[in-house]
């Protein structure tokens, strides 16, 4: 096995940028239509300050699952089960 990885392949569809690309590059909002520039705002914005210390945490595969099934902010849930069993 090579201690070096393969360069990868140019990729004709998306190949990489030059400094001219760079210099003429424009904005998002000026150049692509509003509905898609309207999916950019989807996302979230950066912090103020840290409200969650990030963890590395070891869970039963019944435990995920449960909260998973739950749907998007499972992680979230998993937080306010456990704030609710610190506050007892």
């Amino acid at each position: 096995m090579s201690k070096h990885p393969r360069p990868r392949a140019p990729d004709s569809d998306n190949p990489e940028w030059t400094e001219a690309d760079f210099r003429t590059a424009k904005p998002a909002d000026q150049g692509l239509p509003p509905e898609i520039v309207a999916q950019f705002r989807n996302t979230r914005g950066a912090q103020r300050a840290a409200k969650k210390v990030p963890v590395s945490l070891r869970l039963s595969p019944d435990v995920v699952s449960h909260f998973k099934a739950t749907g998007p902010g499972w992680q979230t849930r998993i937080d306010e089960t456990l704030k609710r069993a610190i506050s007892k």
